[in-house]
């Protein structure tokens, strides 16, 4: 590939982008008799956004809602039915949803500790599923959902939207082309700011929320809002911190890249050195996967205020980023160019040796989240695998669960591909999956 003009790359690639996504918007649309008709599970913020970027299509309805707090469940229905003119029904148990035979999938956007018990028991109740990131809560579930999606013959399409990205298959294509030589070294930021949650006393759940439902597969505590709501990401019993709830993101995007299931070995380090509340999990977190020929670097700090949590970074004239104050943008260190890619609109770069920019290129966020439902939608009518199929975002979940598990265990671990544990670790490998409370129990044969 030659190097291009960066505005005349910039000029094919937007209008690249506006027909890919109208095709994607055009190619499946079906009249009301042949709507897909969906059920959602977990109408927190991002099941509400999730349930209301797939209600506004003209061919999905959306039959179901359900969440263990009744409040949240019966918003989601409302804003669904202000866009629609139908209200969903609502509860706060989504087996409801199972046994409607007329719904064809479920949107699980449950706490990450539900992900895997809800996706297979949607699999075998023959719906396929868009379950949001991380796949899972650990190692051995996210296997799980992916023999449950083949036995079933269900398509899972997991919430990683960079892979619908048009930008992003056209940084993989360089890369993948050769132009920058041999890749050795991959560096993956997830840094940005995030408050504290303060500290805060056991309590009783709040009126109209089933907080036995809601913990679920989790072991029994007692109610306590840091715990609950959006706050349970930084507790080791639901989540497993930002590295699997934002980072996942960019790590997903930075393995597509290279291309590589399983690293050798993992070392973690970092810690909680800023915030001074109840979170268990790091504010500061760095690791290091080692491949054949290759290094992976993962670096987060959430206490960045010059690293914007969701704002754009700057841009110059052309609309390029500007890259040192992008906290989640990837690095990718060829034997001839470099290449930096950024997850939301930032687009990609290439730079030569002599400091020159090659190509440059940027997206666009929510093409990209729409064109990920489109292909969901798609994979359901023709059965094909989808952009983030379960399997391949299993392997970039894996990646997360290994730095979590080498910073819990404090010491490098090797990787053994074979039953995706750890070599000669029983400590280690106690972690690879979890004690399930009866009864939401992930099966050892789904």
């Amino acid at each position: 590939m030659e190097g291009i003009d960066r505005r005349e790359f910039l000029k094919q690639s937007a209008a690249a982008g506006v027909a890919a996504g109208a095709l994607g918007f055009s190619m499946h649309a079906a009249g009301a008799n042949e709507r897909v008709i969906l059920g959602v599970m977990g109408c927190g913020g991002r099941g509400c956004y999730m349930a209301e970027l797939f209600a506004k299509r003209s061919d999905v309805e959306i039959r179901h809602v359900a969440d263990p707090d009744l409040r949240r469940a019966d918003r989601c229905a409302k804003n669904i039915e202000g866009l629609t003119g139908r209200r969903p029904a609502v509860a706060q148990d989504f087996r409801r949803m199972l046994d409607d035979g007329e719904i064809n999938a479920l949107i699980n956007a449950t706490p990450d500790h539900w992900h895997a018990l809800g996706t297979i028991l949607a699999c075998q109740a023959g719906k396929d599923v868009y379950v949001e990131k991380p796949t899972s809560h650990n190692i051995w579930e996210s296997r799980k959902m992916v023999e449950a999606a083949r036995k079933y013959g269900r398509v899972v399409q997991v919430g990683a939207q960079s892979r619908s990205g048009a930008y992003c298959r056209r940084a993989y294509e360089y890369i993948q082309s050769g132009e920058l030589g041999e890749v050795h070294f991959v560096r993956v930021l997830n840094s940005k700011v995030r408050g504290e949650i303060g500290r805060k006393p056991d309590a009783e759940p709040p009126e109209g929320v089933d907080y036995d439902m809601w913990l679920g597969p989790a072991p029994m505590r007692p109610f306590n809002e840091n715990r609950f709501h959006y706050a349970w990401h930084w507790f080791w019993d639901y989540s497993g911190g930002d590295i699997i709830n934002d980072g996942v993101h960019q790590i997903d995007l930075a393995r597509w890249m290279i291309d590589r299931p399983y690293p050798k070995s993992v070392t973690s380090a970092g810690g909680i050195h800023y915030f001074k509340d109840d979170q268990e999990t790091p504010d500061t977190h760095t690791v290091n996967w080692d491949y054949d020929g290759l290094t992976m670097v993962f670096e987060q700090t959430l206490w960045t205020p010059y690293l914007k949590k969701t704002d754009l970074p700057a841009r110059d004239a052309d609309g390029v980023p500007n890259w040192p104050f992008n906290g989640t943008r990837i690095e990718i260190y060829g034997s001839k160019q470099w290449l930096l890619l950024g997850r939301h609109s930032d687009g990609w770069q290439v730079f030569n040796a002599d400091g020159e920019s090659l190509v440059a290129e940027t997206g666009q966020f929510s093409a990209m989240q729409q064109a990920h439902v489109a292909d969901f939608i798609s994979c359901m009518r023709s059965r094909e695998l989808p952009r983030a199929d379960i399997e391949q975002v299993h392997y970039s979940t894996l990646l997360c669960h290994y730095g979590n598990i080498a910073y819990r265990t404090g010491r490098r671990l090797r990787i053994d591909a074979t039953t995706e544990g750890f070599v000669d670790d029983d400590q280690a490998n106690a972690l690879v999956r979890r004690a399930y409370r009866s009864p939401w129990v992930v099966p050892e044969e789904v």
